[in-house]
């Protein structure tokens, strides 16, 4: 065993070391689309129902579901700043905290519309988590289709998002594609 040795200098290659396989082109739609997915927090029945109501809609489908997707209740909650993140959200709705144009609104997918007012419950402002929001909130920054009071934790969408502020983590081409195979 000499560093002449033909062992010695052969490449060593274990497994899963090699050369990696180029993705396909539908390897690639696929990550685009669980990207979409899991940045949502959607299962992929739910995720399949939006884009098929995004498909029906006029204009392009991929942003017409982008703006879909930025319409979900939880999604705005997040947007407002009155969670720190999506999954934090849906937990929030999904515990009856806020209301949805004066009534209770628990389903984390519900979609809003221009002129809605999405507001922290009255009892829910005891709780030391939105008691501690509202020193927060001042920090943070809401995008320009949606307006909020950070006093009485209060906000309203005033006008369909845009798709240019919202920094999205996929391509809605993608998913299009994806689908429509």
């Amino acid at each position: 065993m000499t560093p002449k040795c033909t062992m010695e200098r052969r490449r060593r290659v274990t497994m899963g070391r090699g050369r990696r396989r180029r993705l396909s082109d539908r390897g690639i739609q696929l990550i685009e689309k669980q990207k979409g997915r899991f940045s949502y927090g959607m299962m992929e029945r739910q995720f399949h129902r939006f884009f098929l109501e995004a498909a029906r809609q006029p204009g392009v489908t991929g942003d017409n579901l982008k703006v879909m997707l930025e319409k979900r209740l939880d999604n705005v909650v997040y947007r407002l700043g009155f969670a720190d993140s999506r999954s934090q959200a849906r937990q929030l709705v999904l515990h009856g905290h806020f209301t949805l144009n004066g009534r209770r609104a628990n389903i984390p997918s519900r979609l809003v519309k221009e002129g809605d007012t999405i507001a922290v419950k009255e009892a829910s402002t005891r709780n030391e988590y939105f008691k501690r929001l509202v020193e927060e909130i001042k920090a943070k920054t809401v995008p320009a289709w949606l307006s909020l009071d950070r006093v009485k934790l209060i906000g309203q969408v005033v006008t369909q998002p845009i798709l240019d502020e919202a920094s999205f983590k996929f391509d809605g081409k993608t998913i299009v594609e994806y689908y429509s195979r």
